[in-house]
């Protein structure tokens, strides 16, 4: 059964995200000193212009869903103040601006979420549970104690606990541990075949909880948008380089997003039952990662999108020579046509193959 409450959410949400990006645009344009003739409200066709400032005018749209600039002299070089006359420096500025604020409003969702959510670090491995008669048990592990290393393995993540642990099945290996800052060892043997529900040695992982204090909480919040990017940058490499699994890395379109803002909202419902959480935690930190991803997205050189644009205006510095008007428009729209086709082929495909909902 669908819900409508949750779909406006959605369509808020993500138009916010596509909001933010033309704004991005626009602002940039007028600190530029690039005419704007209007600033949408919504996509056409026009409800109400609402008012007009400094030569752009305010427009309500019918359709509710983000919002749109409209530069002056966007396909005619000839036109005073418009984009295409502008030096090729500010026509730069204008196209990065709408990433830069859907960065931007990434950032300091991840500020206002780690101050307010203490992150885990995911560098150091926390006993959360110890099962019982386990080689982990037998030495005293107890929640709480950090492990720092399995024999010769230093143990800074989760894959290098589960890596060491593979490395010393069934052989006797020294466990070494920290608890309230002082280290303990103990001689574990890893169990090839443990019993149902529980692992080779017998203990829960999880991380242990950073604090954060304002400062930390932005360096983290950059941090994490520099992780998004390089994987989100790395991906189609690494992914040709067979390092993902078939279906792993997956493109998604809007249905495959609000599968994804639809579990996020599941989750937030259970933790405002379960541990009295108000903010929508998982939501939050969703509109954060895309509207990240959007930002990336429109930066990647391909004709129809701002990093296109850019490729463009590449080229014309290194030719010195600029793309005929026509030339530049009939390749955008033949690739924002392909770009339309692709979109639906991937919405069609999240409808007939969900992505896996974990």
């Amino acid at each position: 059964m669908l819900n409508f409450g949750l779909i406006i959410q959605f369509i808020f949400v993500f138009g916010l995200i596509v909001f933010v990006h033309e704004f991005g645009h626009f602002l940039i344009a007028k600190m530029v000193g690039v005419d704007v003739e209007e600033f949408g409200f919504g996509y056409p066709p026009r409800l109400v212009k609402l008012f007009t400032r400094k030569g752009t005018d305010f427009t309500l749209n019918w359709i509710p869903f983000g919002g749109f600039v409209r530069l002056k002299g966007e396909t005619d070089d000839g036109e005073p103040g418009g984009m295409l006359a502008a030096p090729k420096w500010k026509r730069v500025l204008i196209l990065i601006g709408g990433a830069t604020m859907n960065f931007v409003l990434g950032i300091l969702l991840l500020i206002f979420l780690y101050n307010v959510v203490n992150p885990v670090d995911t560098s150091k491995v926390l006993v959360m549970e110890v099962a019982p008669n386990s080689p982990a048990q037998m030495i005293g592990l107890q929640p709480g104690d950090i492990i720092t290393k399995l024999g010769d393995e230093p143990i800074d993540s989760a894959d290098a606990m589960v890596a060491a642990t593979q490395k010393y099945l069934e052989q006797e290996v020294t466990l070494t541990y920290t608890r309230d800052g002082v280290e303990h060892t103990g001689v574990v043997i890893p169990r090839q075949n443990p019993p149902e529900g529980q692992g080779a040695i017998g203990f829960v992982m999880s991380h242990p909880e950073m604090e954060l204090n304002f400062g930390q909480s932005i360096g983290m919040a950059f941090k994490t948008f520099w992780e998004q990017v390089r994987v989100t940058v790395s991906m189609p490499v690494n992914y040709l380089r067979g390092q993902f699994a078939p279906g792993e890395a997956r493109v998604i379109g809007i249905k495959g997003i609000y599968d994804l803002f639809s579990n996020a909202a599941e989750i937030d419902q259970t933790n405002a039952e379960v541990a009295n959480e108000v903010l929508p935690i998982t939501r939050l930190s969703l509109v954060s990662m895309l509207s990240i991803a959007i930002g990336i997205t429109n930066l990647l050189p391909i004709p129809a999108l701002d990093g296109g644009q850019i490729f463009f205006l590449l080229i014309e510095a290194i030719t010195r020579k600029r793309i005929p008007a026509q030339v530049a428009n009939a390749v955008n729209s033949a690739f924002f046509f392909l770009l339309m086709l692709l979109m639906v082929f991937i919405t069609v495909r999240d409808f007939v193959n969900p992505i896996p909902i974990p």
